[in-house]
C-alpha cells in the first residue's frame, strides 16, 4: 500500500524539521522552474502548429529546453513511438501546355483552302473531296479605335401650313451637351483608377489618334462621372452599415493643395462589409483626425476591427 501523508514520520528535533523544510523549499523551486520551462516550450509548440506560418520556431531553439532539463535533474521523459501514417497519394503533375482560350472571346475564321489546280488526283485525275479540317486558334490584338457618333433627329413639319415642326426627344446623357459618349467615360475611368494610367498618358494616348483633349478636360469628366455614381457609393454604404462587422483602416495619399500650398498628404479610409454585406466603400478626408471615423461611424450599432489609432 502507499503510504499517506499521515503515515510519513516527521522529526521531532527542531534542527532536523529546519533542515527538512529547507530541502523541500529547494525541490518546489526546481518543480517551479521546471513547470516554467515545460509551460513555455508548450506555448511555442502550440504558436507552431496553430500560429500564423511567418512565425516558425526554429527546432534549434528546442534544445536549449532540452538541455536545462537535463542540467536541472529532471525526470527522463520517453518519447512516445509517433503513429505510421500511410504517405499521401501525390498530386497529379500538371502539365506545361497551353491553356484553352476562353469560350467567350469572339471567333474570326480564316479559311487556308487548297489552290483548284492542286486539288486533281495525280493518280487517276478526279477532283479530290474534302474529308475533314485542320483548325489552329491564334490570339490575336485588334487595337482600340475611336469613332464618332453622329446623332441625327430628322424634322418634320406640315407642308400645307409650314408650321408644328416636330423632332424626335433627345437620348439622355452622361454630359448633356458633353462631348465624351458613355463608353469614353467608362475606358478613361477604368484607365485611371484599375489601370493606375494618369490622365496626362491618357491625352497622349489619344492625341496618337488625332483627338486632342486636354488633361483638366478629361479630369472634369471624371467628376462628373463621380457624381453620376453617388447614388450608387451612397446605396452601398447604407449596406456596409447594415454590416454586424466591419473593417476599417486608413492610408496616406498624397494630394494637391487648392490654396497654393503644394502637395499635402490626405486619408482614404475604407470600410469592409461582413459576408451578408459584401461591399468595399472609401472616404476622403484632408487630415486623420477623429472627425471623419466619428461622420462616418456615427448610427452604427456593431463591431468595428480596426488598428489601436485612438480616433475610433
Amino acid at each position: 500500500m502507499t503510504p499517506t501523508d499521515t503515515d510519513i514520520p516527521l522529526p521531532d528535533d527542531i534542527e532536523a524539521a529546519h533542515r527538512l523544510i529547507r530541502e523541500l523549499l529547494a525541490t518546489l523551486r526546481e518543480q517551479t522552474h521546471l513547470n516554467a520551462n515545460l509551460q513555455h516550450q508548450l506555448e511555442q509548440l502550440l504558436r507552431t502548429l496553430y500560429g500564423r506560418k511567418s512565425e516558425k520556431l526554429d527546432p534549434n531553439q528546442l534544445l536549449l529546453f532540452a538541455r536545462e532539463l537535463l542540467e536541472a535533474g529532471g525526470p527522463e521523459i520517453k518519447p512516445e513511438p509517433e503513429p505510421v501514417t500511410p504517405a499521401a497519394p501525390k498530386r497529379p503533375v500538371r502539365g506545361h501546355g497551353r491553356k484553352p482560350l476562353p469560350a467567350s472571346l469572339p471567333r474570326k475564321t480564316i479559311l487556308h483552302d487548297v489552290p483548284p489546280e492542286k486539288l486533281p488526283c495525280p493518280d487517276c485525275g478526279a477532283v479530290r473531296e474534302p474529308f475533314g479540317e485542320d483548325v489552329r486558334e491564334q490570339l490575336e490584338y485588334i487595337p482600340a479605335s475611336m469613332i464618332v457618333l453622329r446623332h441625327v433627329r430628322p424634322k418634320y413639319a406640315c407642308k400645307a401650313c409650314e408650321a408644328h415642326v416636330v423632332i424626335a426627344e433627345r437620348l439622355p446623357e452622361p454630359i448633356e451637351k458633353g462631348l465624351p459618349g458613355p463608353g469614353l467615360l467608362a475606358h478613361v475611368a477604368v484607365s485611371k483608377y484599375a489601370d493606375h494610367q494618369p490622365l496626362y498618358r491618357q491625352e497622349g494616348i489619344l492625341a496618337r489618334f488625332g483627338v486632342e483633349l486636354s488633361r483638366s478636360t478629361l479630369c472634369d469628366w471624371m467628376a462628373a462621372v463621380a457624381g453620376l455614381l453617388d447614388p450608387i457609393v451612397q446605396e452601398m454604404f447604407k449596406r456596409v452599415l447594415k454590416s454586424k462587422v466591419i473593417q476599417t483602416d486608413d492610408t496616406p495619399v498624397k494630394v494637391q493643395d487648392h490654396d497654393g500650398k503644394g502637395i499635402k498628404t490626405g486619408r482614404l479610409w475604407v470600410q469592409i462589409g461582413d459576408w451578408n454585406n459584401s461591399f468595399i466603400v472609401y472616404d476622403y478626408t484632408p487630415d486623420r483626425s477623429g472627425d471623419g471615423p466619428r461622420r462616418v461611424f456615427k448610427d452604427y450599432k456593431g463591431y468595428l476591427q480596426a488598428d489601436a489609432y485612438s480616433a475610433y
